[in-house]
């Protein structure tokens, strides 16, 4: 039996924040595996490895991450990075964790829709799509088997599936009943409406961290009201000028402007995950303004899975082809075009988070598991639950049928899905190895 190996006695050294932006950019570029894998990558590296901060502290953060909108694991790079160096550390460390994959998303985008047509790549996309539809199932499994608890969960589940799906109902409504009825719930039956998931409390020790149990918060942490004030003018600032300069320059009825306000408001959706908030971008993108089409929804979301960064990085994909086929720079800068709407929605799709964690850090710790707080959010993820169902219902409906209920069913689509499914949820693969196999059965089909 091997000894187990003693956790070291001193403190590490002081962190300068050079070092820390070096990690901060190999993070960028190696944080594959979604939320789940990106967390326990920092967790490797940062409380077990490095120890820049104790285990505890790494949860309180993480916690208090998971009870925002926005990407969890990005949020979490961004409190780690200001509580170490102030806030151009946690603007570092959030932007860091997301500038690889805009650079690399904006590329493929790139080959996708320029040269999407080429029987190679047409054969591989044709193996990913029926892969994408077990991702989504996968997703509504996962986040439904820790959030249904109860017979509640469930039926709030149901609504929103029957919602979404039988009415046509707005994303945004679906939340805002479900964040009401977990308020009054919360009052009605507490114990129903407590939080299902989240982390629990530290039970390893890896040595004296840098930021450890009982470290006090340093200066720049402490709540003062001018800070709040001030860190959320300048974060209103710069939602409102570029939104303003927009406006003025093309119009409110630009593609970009319309972009811009409507990947706004899909930042503050984004409880539960970036699958969450997909269904809110589908009816836009897709049904609404027409930027791009169902198919092609299902291929970005293919290439935000294979990518490093936050899966809701997906919103690049879909700037990049709507700025692309739209020619918003004319026909001469279709790149160009495609470029600057990926740059600019991720701009106003992650502004949010770095104002929720640089002004709110010190405030809302001291909520946190007050349940007027979390009920709400409980709710939410129930309702996001039905939601996904419906979206891997959408989506096998467009594999399985491309040319509509009237045209042929799609065996070999049918079969590539049920073999991710069962790949996914019974044998627990990681999802990059599916979709590298079924991307391959779709080439072989193409070249047979």
């Amino acid at each position: 039996m091997q000894t187990p190996i003693p956790a070291p006695t001193s403190t590490p050294a002081p962190v300068s924040f050079r070092s820390a932006f070096m990690f901060w950019l190999k993070l960028g570029f190696i944080s594959f595996g979604g939320p789940a894998g990106q967390i326990a990558i920092m967790h490797q590296e940062l409380v077990e490895r490095r120890r820049w901060i104790s285990e505890r502290r790494f949860l309180h953060a993480l916690n208090y991450c998971m009870l925002l909108p926005g990407p969890e694991a990005q949020q979490l790079a961004t409190y780690i990075g200001w509580l170490m160096h102030r806030g151009w550390g946690g603007i570092v460390a959030g932007a860091l964790f997301v500038l690889p994959s805009l650079l690399i998303l904006t590329v493929l985008s790139w080959i996708y829709i320029a040269f999407g047509d080429l029987p190679l790549v047409a054969g591989l996309f044709y193996g990913i799509k029926p892969a994408v539809t077990a991702i989504v199932l996968q997703a509504a499994h996962r986040i439904g088997s820790r959030a249904l608890k109860n017979s509640w969960m469930w039926g709030i589940a149901a609504a929103s599936f029957a919602a979404i799906f039988g009415a046509g109902v707005p994303f945004p409504a679906i939340v805002a009943a479900a964040a009401l009825t977990g308020y009054v719930g919360g009052r009605v039956a507490p114990d129903r409406f407590q939080a299902g998931g989240g982390h629990g409390a530290a039970s390893h020790s890896f040595g004296p961290a840098l930021i450890d149990d009982h470290t006090p918060p340093p200066e720049h942490a402490r709540f003062r009201w001018r800070s709040l004030a001030r860190i959320a003018t300048a974060g209103a600032a710069l939602w409102a000028v570029p939104m303003a300069a927009l406006t003025a320059v093309f119009g409110w009825q630009h593609t970009l402007t319309q972009m811009g306000w409507f990947f706004s408001k899909a930042a503050l959706l984004t409880f539960g995950g970036a699958y969450a908030v997909l269904p809110y971008v589908y009816q836009g993108a897709v049904e609404q303004h027409g930027w791009l089409s169902a198919a092609q929804m299902m291929d970005g979301l293919a290439l935000g899975e294979t990518t490093p960064g936050p899966l809701i990085m997906v919103v690049a994909f879909v700037a990049f082809v709507g700025g692309y086929l739209q020619a918003v720079f004319g026909p001469h800068a279709l790149f160009l075009a495609g470029a600057a709407a990926a740059a600019l929605v991720t701009w106003f799709t992650f502004l949010p988070s770095f104002v929720f964690i640089l002004a709110g850090g010190p405030l809302v710790e001291a909520t946190h598991g007050d349940l007027k707080f979390t009920a709400p959010l409980t709710a939410i993820t129930a309702a996001v639950v039905g939601v996904i169902a419906n979206l891997a219902l959408f989506f096998g409906y467009h594999v399985l049928w491309p040319q509509g209920f009237a045209g042929r069913f799609d065996w070999l689509s049918a079969l590539i899905a049920i073999g991710a499914a069962i790949a996914l949820l019974r044998y627990q693969r990681n999802v990059m190895h599916v979709i590298a196999a079924c991307a391959l059965i779709g080439l072989l089909q193409q070249l047979a």
